[in-house]
């Protein structure tokens, strides 16, 4: 992979932390109950036309799928908002329950990621869930009593109300035990007019976060398999968890007006997929843990997709000041007069509600020139 100059590393980490800033980040959806293991988010926000904006996510109340579901209700709807700005405020106009999203032959557990795209056959619900179907025989021993398979379905329609769920198809699934919990979509358009899905994998035991990558060429209406590792797991903070959220196509102003197309990758990671013990007199710091993951940040020339390489390779980039310091699902759109950004950000009762935040041209251009 091509090289980039230390100044322009430099100059797009600090436009990552202006857009994920977490002292002016400002609630748009609040989940159902301000308290441990309530969330909304792991969704997106995208322009239909001016001045219409749809923001999607999840809800999701406490539960555990570790030690089996009975214990709460987990993912419980995909929601879509609407409003005429970015930093809302914004509407409910529908909702998915799990009982909408499930199928006859598989009762969805539990909802988690999902994604709103304008493809060209319309608009695309792209949502990720737990199905009760059984692990593969050989690996039958290591289901938990209430647990199913995670997989991903898309669900089209020319417009929100036209979403059709008796079409809904499945995109991504797998059998293998090193990817079989298949789940967070991430969809963006390639350089040759293709169609990306990322999206997280866990094996059978549930004891990493990966990032896998399929594509759909411009002539497709399938997403085929491209590769269970995107980008590698990291060494350090992100050694259990590297979970791609969101693509950014950084305008080509000041420092990068003369290079080549390139792209901010966001993504959340985790020292361990379970909280570790600290020693008292050791340094005392956010560590990261499933449900509970920091931030970090990769870059990569458009030409060279899916070559990528990450810019916080010691320490996350993205911790929250209140909580446990969770900071994830990080989510952006460039749109006239700005960028947006918004995450699911840890508040002191341990809530997670998706928070935005709104860099405007003039800050961003200044960021670029250096």
């Amino acid at each position: 992979m091509s090289e980039l100059d230390l100044k322009v590393k430099n100059a797009l980490v600090k436009l990552a932390r202006a857009l994920v800033d977490q002292d002016k980040a400002k609630v748009l959806v609040k989940p159902q109950k301000n308290a441990d293991g309530f969330w909304f988010g792991s969704g997106n926000i995208i322009e239909i036309e001016p001045s219409n904006y749809l923001l999607c996510g999840r809800y999701r109340n406490h539960g555990d799928s570790r030690t089996g579901t009975g214990s709460g209700t987990r993912g419980l709807e995909f929601s879509i908002f609407q409003g005429s700005s970015p930093t809302g405020p914004f509407i409910k106009i529908r909702s998915f329950s799990k009982e909408d999203l499930s199928r006859p032959e598989s009762y969805v557990i539990s909802i988690e990621g999902g994604k709103l795209f304008l493809g060209s056959n319309g608009l695309e619900m792209i949502v990720s869930t737990e199905k009760a179907l059984k692990y593969p025989k050989l690996l039958s021993d290591f289901q938990k009593p209430g647990t199913g398979v995670w997989s991903i379905d898309l669900i089209s329609g020319e417009t929100v109300d036209e979403l059709n769920v008796s079409k809904m198809e499945e995109i991504q699934s797998s059998q293998d035990g090193a990817t079989l919990h298949i789940k967070d979509p991430v969809v963006f358009k390639t350089a040759n007019n293709g169609t990306a899905l990322v999206y997280c994998s866990h094996p059978f035991n549930w004891s990493s976060s990966n990032t896998g990558l399929a594509l759909r060429t411009e002539d497709s209406d399938s997403f085929e398999l491209y590769t269970h590792a995107f980008i590698e797991r990291g060494a350090s903070w992100d050694v259990a968890c590297t979970r791609v959220t969101d693509r950014l196509a950084v305008p080509r102003l000041g420092c990068l007006k003369d290079l080549p197309g390139l792209s901010l990758y966001f993504y959340d990671g985790a020292e361990c997929l379970r909280s570790l013990d600290e020693n008292v007199k050791a340094v005392s710091r956010p560590r990261g843990f499933s449900c509970e993951e920091l931030g970090g940040l990769a870059w990569g020339w458009d030409s060279e997709f899916p070559k990528i390489q990450r810019l916080s390779v010691d320490f996350p980039l993205f911790v929250s000041p209140k909580g446990t310091g969770c900071s994830r699902y990080v989510s952006t759109l460039v749109t006239k007069g700005g960028i947006m950004a918004s995450w699911q950000q840890s508040q002191p009762d341990l809530s997670q509600p998706l928070v935005g935040n709104f860099l405007d041209e003039k800050n961003y251009k200044g960021i670029l020139t250096i």
